[in-house]
């Protein structure tokens, strides 16, 4: 592995010789698993293999497939428990080099990835959901067309995880995945299952975890199906719902909320709930509009609350009895960061200043008035600072900041 790190571009020609005694070694050690370390270096090597090579020419990424899966397959199938975690860490680092399409030969395992007896094991859970990830974010509309009958198990998958103390997380990210990148369309029938879900583990069992996944979630829901389609579903599980969850929730929670990204998504998506959803302006849930924004400037300026109740402070030890095969993350399998909202949103202060300008216009006076009678002058001053970095000229600064004046 050091000799692979160390000569990085210089193996390439060496790459096909050396995949078929690696593959080899592996099958071989995999009949007998007991050299933890060994067997980690393994996979190490077996990784940065594929990321040099593939690195120069992303086509090769199907050479690998053809030596690896065979061994992948045969692991599988003796159900080799030491090995899985490793297995699934690569097929994910495999898959994520392709372009958006998933080979015949991944979907022939998609139905085999979602067996609940995979999911008893607590470390395959972190590498199986990244897996699952690179599915959606390589062929999701291909599922929800070729596989839409697998879509229920996906979804069981998500419930089972976040109905655990020490594994919703992971399924916040395997839900974030099918938000973003299935069709609107295959989800509709299951959407409000989802949050009754969510809700109940809220009533039940409410961490500071769950709640800042919750959260990202809740603001990335609204930025892929806009403000008003969030009010809805929730105002469609019980009226009036929308309101209390922004109350008792968003407005209270979203500081806690960490992560650059995490903080990204929920800044727009916040700033859609203040600017595009007509309820805001309209209803009860006027009277929310001004805190909101309060809240949002405090996630943008003040330090993050990263105070947990007295009664979280403990280890949660899951209901797993008997032995359990650890997770053990490979360094050159590890996943870059993805942000969703990506380009679309440069800037979240800045866009949070030419959302509420578009609004100012739409609603003439009514968005200055309340700017100024109901918000603290430390926010005020941050949001003038906003708007006038957000134009080149002072014309929006003039028209919009004046009036708060």
């Amino acid at each position: 592995m050091r000799s692979f790190s160390l000569l990085q571009e210089a193996i390439v020609p060496y790459i096909p010789t050396l995949i078929g005694q690696l593959t080899q070694k592996l099958l071989l050690v995999s009949k007998n698993p007991s050299k933890p370390h060994f067997n980690h270096y393994l996979f190490e090597s077996l990784c940065l293999s594929v990321r040099i090579t593939c690195k120069a020419n992303p086509a090769t990424v199907s050479s690998f497939e053809e030596a690896l899966f065979p061994v992948f397959t045969e692991i599988l199938q003796n159900d080799v428990q030491e090995f899985l975690p490793y297995v699934f860490q690569v097929m994910s680092l495999l898959l994520e080099i392709h372009s958006n399409t998933i080979p015949d030969s991944y979907m022939a395992l998609f139905p085999h990835l979602l067996q609940p007896v995979l999911w008893e094991r607590t470390g395959n859970i972190p590498p199986l959901v990244r897996l699952l990830q690179a599915y959606l974010e390589k062929g999701g509309v291909s599922i929800a067309s070729n596989a839409a009958d697998k879509i229920p198990g996906l979804l069981g998958v998500f419930q089972k995880l976040i109905a655990s103390k020490a594994n919703d997380h992971q399924g916040f990210y395997l839900l974030n995945s099918i938000i973003e990148h299935m069709p609107p369309e295959a989800l509709t029938q299951y959407r409000k299952q989802i949050f009754i879900l969510l809700f109940q583990r809220l009533q039940s069992s409410k961490t500071t975890k769950f709640i800042k996944s919750f959260l990202v979630f809740v603001n990335l829901y609204g930025v892929k199906y806009g403000a008003i389609a969030l009010q809805e579903i929730f105002d469609d599980i019980q009226p009036k719902m929308f309101g209390m969850v922004l109350e008792k929730i968003v407005i209270p929670e979203v500081q806690k909320v960490s992560g650059s990204v995490e903080k990204k998504i929920c800044a727009v998506g916040i700033t859609k709930i203040l600017t595009e959803c007509p309820a805001m302006m309209d209803t009860d849930y006027t009277k929310l509009w001004t805190p909101l924004l309060q809240a949002l400037i405090g996630l943008f300026e003040l330090p993050e609350d990263d105070s947990i109740p007295d009664d979280e402070h403990f280890i949660d030890i899951e209901d797993t009895p008997g032995y359990q095969t650890a997770f053990s993350q490979l360094a050159f399998a590890g996943k870059k960061e993805h942000d969703p909202i990506g380009n679309a949103v440069g800037n979240p202060k800045i866009h949070l200043a030419q959302s509420l300008h578009k609004l100012s216009t739409a609603c003439p006076g009514r968005v200055p008035s309340m700017i100024s009678t109901s918000l603290n002058a430390e926010a005020l001053q941050y949001l003038q600072g906003y708007l006038q970095a957000a134009t080149e000229t002072s014309l929006l600064y003039c028209i919009f900041v004046l009036t708060l004046v």
